[in-house]
């Protein structure tokens, strides 16, 4: 019975991981309802502030921020929002995959690539790809801080501020829903206020007005777009966790399906050698007996 013994020990291996897959499901679960919800109080205030960017965009005219200004530069940012855990189906491939053809097709174009890494994994995957990482920031745990992210942020902020980048793009996973997450690659600048207008489309009519400036236009027109970039990159990194948690749990339900799958599979099999064993057994005795 030494494959039955075998096979008993695959079984109880399995049982043990559909173990730790069922525990890691049930804590998936329990975060992501805190995660969907943090994500769902941080959406009201970056569309309000969206809405106030894309006004003052418009209503003063004869200043330009360099956000909303275009340079030649040769290198292109990106800021890669990823979990700094694994096990979370392929949300983590998926975007990843974005930045690949991203870097790919720019690189095709000429234009060197610098980046930020909000996560272990992404910064893992930069640093294989050869890609310049000016910054990072991971172990964010299980909720978002925006004093954590505004350095690492800054430092690629700054590098287009002074021209030395031409476009920066935010790369993370959208949450949809609990069964749907969305992988994004989205230009997060040079600002336009065409852009800007057409995000803000879906919360309803807009209307033209300006504003009275204190202390003057160029200081509040520079520390709201300042605070509207990173209100977009807090809003990415709550909506980034939201999926990871969704995904996980997902994830998890799927392996600990599976692990029961193989389980029953093993079990059919143990039975089918011992009932082997005990035949071949019955066999030897009857063929023993008739021969005495």
């Amino acid at each position: 019975m030494a494959a039955g013994k075998e096979i008993r020990g695959k079984i109880k291996s399995v049982e043990n991981t559909k173990k730790i897959t069922k525990a890691m499901e049930m804590v998936a679960a329990s975060k992501m309802r805190k995660a969907q919800d943090r994500m769902r109080a941080a959406r009201p205030y970056s569309e309000k502030i969206r809405n106030i960017a894309a006004n003052l965009g418009k209503a003063n005219p004869e200043y330009t921020h360099p956000f909303m200004q275009t340079n030649d530069a040769k290198a292109t940012g990106f800021i890669v929002v990823t979990t700094d855990k694994g096990l979370c189906g392929g949300m983590n491939t998926n975007v990843l995959r974005g930045v690949t053809a991203k870097i790919k097709e720019l690189q095709a174009a000429g234009m060197s690539t610098r980046a930020v890494a909000i996560g272990n994994k992404g910064l893992g995957f930069l640093g294989r790809v050869g890609a310049k990482v000016l910054s990072h920031a991971t172990h964010l745990g299980d909720t978002p801080h925006l004093e954590k992210l505004i350095g690492p942020v800054k430092v690629l902020l700054d590098a287009y501020t002074k021209g030395e980048v031409k476009e920066v793009y935010l790369c993370y996973t959208r949450f949809i829903n609990t069964m749907k997450q969305e992988s994004v690659v989205e230009r997060l600048l040079p600002l336009s206020a065409e852009q800007m207008e057409a995000e803000t489309q879906a919360s309803g009519p807009q209307y033209g007005w300006d504003y009275i400036y204190e202390p003057d236009a160029q200081s509040v027109i520079d520390d709201m777009l300042v605070r509207y970039v990173e209100a977009l990159v807090y809003q990415a990194v709550a909506e980034n966790m939201a999926s990871e948690q969704s995904a996980r749990m997902v994830a998890m339900k799927a392996a600990t399906d599976n692990a029961g799958s193989v389980i029953g599979e093993l079990k059919l099999v143990y039975n089918k050698t011992r009932q082997a064993a005990i035949t071949k057994e019955l066999s030897e005795i009857v063929a023993g007996a008739a021969a005495v």
